[in-house]
């Protein structure tokens, strides 16, 4: 199977597109992707097809800037559910490691390595499409998120010590420039960033210590190999999905490109069950969220995607013997 995507890989695209002259929806459609797909970011897409409505869009646009002003629309909630887990890992290395470690729950085609030596860490970034294809547009819009990121991290004041891209020289330098600072470099052997080794142990000042332990088990729970099975995406999907209210067989379903037959086949392939996954993902939150008091248990509920206190109360008195009140009330305070 060729590498896949999620819509989410687009985000701010057809803003970008429209702000220059483009048609994106001709554009989507030409590439062979859906312009309806666009409201359901979580869907898995061709990687190729990504990286190919990228470099078209550059070509006609006249932008060899195009995949780096999309990085620069991006924000930290772009990352999905891994944006959940990574604030709360304790420090910038760690938070990157997870990154990588867990990067095909988005994209499938992005490769990140960690490379530490004589003080400097060196992060690399490749884009594997399946086939021989121009990635430069998608390499820039991965290589400017995690600029971005790593500037979330260590404030705005940071500045890496030099970018490096493998491919030639844009004719203009001036949107690099503004985004990485004056040590740009091109025609290079990789492509990625340096920066020094103790800037990847500052702390993470958007963690709660209170929330890694739950952050751990949700990523514990997913395969590390980037051949992820049906089951594992639909994990991923509700994890995803659970928050908003449209978690259902249908949109995950839809998410994946089959149909809920499909989904239900191959979950009993699996021995496990559309509902088992929905409830041992929110029972794996409800332990937490309730334990600790940081939300209200009306907050807990809309959280865990039910409609009302009761609904959730009488779910968690079935599953646990108590109320969540009760609950909240025998354990000690955090």
């Amino acid at each position: 199977m060729k590498p896949l995507s999620r819509y989410a890989s687009l985000n701010d695209y057809l803003d970008l597109a429209r702000s220059l002259g483009l048609e994106p929806a001709r554009l989507i459609r030409d590439c062979g992707l859906d312009p309806a797909g666009f409201g359901t970011q979580d869907r898995w897409i061709p990687a190729e097809a990504v990286a190919e409505l990228l470099e078209r869009s550059a070509a006609e646009s006249g932008r060899e800037d195009f995949g780096l002003r999309m990085a620069q629309l991006r924000r930290f909630a772009n990352l999905g559910p891994l944006s959940l887990v990574i604030r709360e890992e304790p420090d910038v290395r760690s938070a990157l490691r997870l990154l990588a470690r867990h990067e095909h729950m988005y994209n499938e085609a992005l490769h990140t390595e960690i490379i530490e030596a004589n003080g400097v860490a060196t992060l690399r970034v490749s884009v594997d499409v399946g086939r021989p294809a121009p990635v430069r547009q998608a390499v820039e819009l991965t290589t400017g998120v995690l600029h971005g990121l790593l500037r979330g991290f260590l404030g705005p004041t940071w500045r890496p010590i030099q970018i490096c891209f493998s491919h030639p020289a844009p004719r203009d330098r001036a949107t690099y420039y503004k985004m990485f600072g004056p040590h740009v470099e091109f025609d290079q052997d990789f492509d990625g960033i340096l920066t020094y080794s103790t800037d990847l142990d500052a702390p993470n000042a958007m963690a709660d210590p209170q929330l890694r332990t739950y952050a751990q088990r949700l990523m514990g729970r997913l395969t590390p190999t980037r051949e992820a099975t049906v089951t594992d995406r639909v994990r991923e999907l509700v994890e995803l999905l659970l928050p908003t209210g449209r978690c259902t067989v249908e949109q995950v379903a839809r998410s994946l490109g089959v149909d809920r037959r499909t989904v239900h086949r191959r979950l009993a392939q699996d021995n496990t069950t559309f509902s088992a996954i929905v409830d041992d993902t929110r029972a794996a939150l409800a332990e937490r969220l309730v334990t600790h008091r940081r939300h209200s248990l009306t907050e807990v509920a809309d959280m865990l995607g039910f409609s009302s206190v009761s609904n959730f109360s009488r779910w968690f008195r079935t599953r646990y013997g108590t109320s969540p009140r009760q609950w909240r009330e025998q354990r000690p305070r955090h």
